[in-house]
């Protein structure tokens, strides 16, 4: 008989070979609702997503969620292998989603049956196998807000080498406009809007955000795509710029906005969404002192996951490495989703 680790092991490798793109989860849901119901889980499915509580759940106690994601970005044409062909050579299970987050939901997925059918918990669980992380989609964990219980703390399943990402910055992209005035190229035009867009662009690039985080660092802002003209003898009334902000925890993404419409030399600047925010986790958290207690690092997370949809407080914590989240060939080590899920138990046996 197979143990829990080498199931869902097995389970990830069946997962790699179902495309799961955002959106389009559906066979990935039913796959992972039926393991579950395979280690008698009562697995429940909303949309894209699967969800499940403790089997003795008591809503008079505090709820922690487990969560990951099973949807993939698509495979970058820099593959040389097939990605959705799960293969193990040298300790590495290769294959699309593997490491992001395929890794970290199998873990959190066994973790969960773990505890499962246990008794006189401290605090619930609640497992979500999430859809549309990737595309920050509206048919995802948002979506599961208002249909699961109360969250009280949130573990999130992201590849962190294991380590607790006690903080992650929020987002907000925005798009602004430079104006000037059309005219035929060949005519003077002092108000030529792709060469004021010169000062504009450096405006950006010299722009600091006064208050900085001890977790999370610098506000980080970047001009990202610069739309302009149509023909080569037409000088055009306006050029559009993209402006990603990655926002740390002293600022609210609503505060970000404020600044830049003030202050930015744009002629329009419209965040797309505020939604996004930073989020963190008290360093003095038991989720987080029982990590420290067994040798886990903390540290601030630059990169964006379904945390941000959260207003509880959540970390967050899983096997593999963020670098390689997108990349040609993708794998993650066997031997980290063996860790993963022994270090999940651990911390998580100190809690409950």
């Amino acid at each position: 008989m197979k143990t829990l680790t080498e199931d869902a092991i097995e389970l990830l490798k069946n997962l790699i070979e179902i495309p799961s793109f955002s959106g389009e989860e559906s066979a990935t849901a039913a796959l992972i609702k039926s393991w579950l119901e395979n280690h008698q889980v009562q697995a429940r499915q909303c949309q894209n997503n699967i969800w499940a509580t403790n089997k003795f759940y008591d809503k008079s106690k505090p709820t922690i969620l487990l969560n990951s994601h099973h949807d993939t970005v698509r495979p970058n044409q820099a593959y040389t292998r097939d990605p959705f062909t799960a293969a193990v050579e040298d300790g590495k299970l290769y294959g699309l989603g593997s490491n992001d987050a395929g890794g970290c939901l199998v873990s959190l997925l066994a973790t969960f049956v773990h505890f499962y059918d246990r008794e006189s918990l401290n605090y619930n669980l609640v497992m979500v196998a999430s859809a549309e992380e990737e595309s920050s989609g509206p048919n995802g964990l948002c979506s599961m807000l208002e249909i699961i219980p109360k969250i009280d703390v949130a573990i999130v399943g992201e590849p962190t080498q294991m380590h607790l990402a006690v903080a992650e910055k929020g987002l907000v992209v925005f798009d602004a406009l430079v104006k000037g005035t059309a005219s035929h190229a060949a005519h003077p035009n002092d108000d030529n809007a792709i060469y004021k867009c010169v000062e504009v662009l450096q405006w950006f690039k010299d722009f600091k955000f006064e208050k900085s985080s001890d977790t999370l660092g610098d506000v980080k802002m970047t001009v990202t795509q610069i739309s302009a003209g149509e023909q080569h003898n037409a000088v055009p009334s306006q050029v559009s710029l993209v402006v990603d902000v990655r926002v740390n925890d002293a600022y609210s993404n609503q505060e970000i906005a404020d600044l830049l419409q003030q202050q930015s030399p744009c002629d329009q600047i419209v965040p797309r969404s505020l939604r996004l925010n930073s989020s963190s986790i008290p360093m003095d958290h038991d989720i987080v002192k029982a990590g420290i207690a067994i040798g886990r690092e903390t540290y601030g997370s630059p990169t964006l996951s379904d945390q941000a949809i959260l207003s509880c407080p959540s970390v967050k914590l899983g096997p593999g490495l963020s670098l390689r989240s997108h990349t040609a060939d993708e794998f993650i080590y066997v031997k980290e989703i063996e860790e993963g899920i022994d270090i999940y138990k651990q911390v998580l046996e100190q809690i409950l």
